[in-house]
């Protein structure tokens, strides 16, 4: 009886307002570099969700996350997505910005099109430019598919327009990024000091996935082609040639000094304990920038309660009073121990302004 009331006491203790010390997140100026919208072309905006994916169970969890309904979409068109996810990024005590991705598709290889029944999701660079240009927290992150035709053209075209990056998911665009023949293009990115981010490990968010593509020593082609390179994930599902690809993808960060990580996705629950491992990685926290991957940053894939054999129940209970998504998300990254260089680093062209 006496233990259970010592754990009470402790309990509460670790549940009361913490010490109103200065919080130094809170003058940073933070970017979250990992954050997706979607939508089903209603407003005009171009974008689309194939059948194979609408039909699939994810579906509705994804509205769910994103808080808005088909009949929301239907009436106030895609731009409602955008809208609500600036209002977040406001309402965020620690985030400032957040790098809003557009989503290119799988090209056909013989009429070098969009192919729309392989594309699950598209998002176009269209709409993301045009929406994020209403916002001063928002910024653009571009997807071009090499294996356009014209990607070089669409590549100048986008960084005119204000990229700050290229996003790919190779497993589900069909791209192999050690094909020589983007050459080309990757030393075009890497005279534009555009970076590439790009899913590393087994794609779990799509109806299917060509997971051979996410492999991490596929990068090794852009990265020898000078391109700062953003694994998303750490790579941290499945295996490549038998091996765990986050092992696979460890040696790299000695290898090429333009490899970097973020840190999306790492406190879900089926990444338990690679957080915590990553950090312990020697030199590695100094190759880490921030990342949400919203909307999975929702509950039940994000709980800080999860954690408490690496936080302790008292940072977990404080770390779940924050209500904002973004809030709560930096805080549990920050009770890991992950240091405050991370939440604050910037790369390519925004490493070159006063933001």
């Amino acid at each position: 009886m006496k233990i259970f009331s010592t754990f009470i006491f402790l309990l509460l203790i670790g549940c009361s307002q913490p010490v109103l010390d200065p919080d130094p997140l809170e003058q940073a100026h933070i970017i979250d570099w990992h954050v997706h919208v979607a939508g089903m072309g209603f407003g005009d905006s171009g974008n689309f969700i194939n059948e194979e994916m609408r039909d699939n169970f994810r579906f509705d969890f994804f509205l769910s996350w994103m808080d808005v309904t088909e009949k929301e979409l239907e009436k106030n068109g895609d731009q409602i997505l955008v809208k609500k996810l600036n209002n977040r990024i406001v309402q965020s005590k620690y985030v400032d910005q957040a790098v809003v991705l557009a989503l290119d598709g799988v090209i056909n290889e013989k009429t070098n099109i969009l192919d729309r029944k392989k594309t699950q999701v598209y998002v176009s660079n269209e709409f993301v430019v045009s929406q994020t240009a209403k916002y001063q927290s928002l910024l653009f992150g571009a997807s071009i598919n090499p294996n356009r035709e014209d990607s070089l053209e669409l590549l100048d075209e986008v960084y005119q327009q204000g990229a700050v990056l290229i996003k790919w998911i190779p497993s589900i665009m069909y791209i192999d990024p050690s094909d020589e023949k983007f050459i080309p293009f990757y030393k075009r990115m890497a005279e534009l000091n555009l970076p590439l981010l790009t899913h590393t490990g087994m794609e779990k968010s799509f109806a299917n996935a060509k997971d051979h593509f996410s492999d991490p020593r596929l990068l090794e082609l852009p990265l020898r082609c000078g391109v700062t390179v953003i694994a998303a994930h750490i790579a941290t599902t499945g295996e490549s040639d038998g091996q765990d690809n986050f092992e696979r993808i460890l040696p790299m960060f000695d290898e090429f000094p333009n490899l970097y990580t973020d840190i999306s996705s790492l406190t879900q629950v089926n990444k338990l304990g690679y957080l915590a491992k990553a950090i312990k990685h020697p030199g590695l926290t100094e190759r880490m920038i921030y990342g949400s991957d919203w909307p999975l940053s929702s509950f039940p894939l994000v709980s800080p309660f999860y954690h408490m054999n690496h936080i302790g129940i008292k940072k977990s209970w404080r770390v779940s009073q924050y209500k904002n998504k973004w809030d709560l998300d930096i805080k549990l990254k920050e009770a890991f121990g992950v240091p405050h260089t991370v939440f604050t680093r910037k790369l390519g062209i925004l490493d070159m302004t006063d933001e």
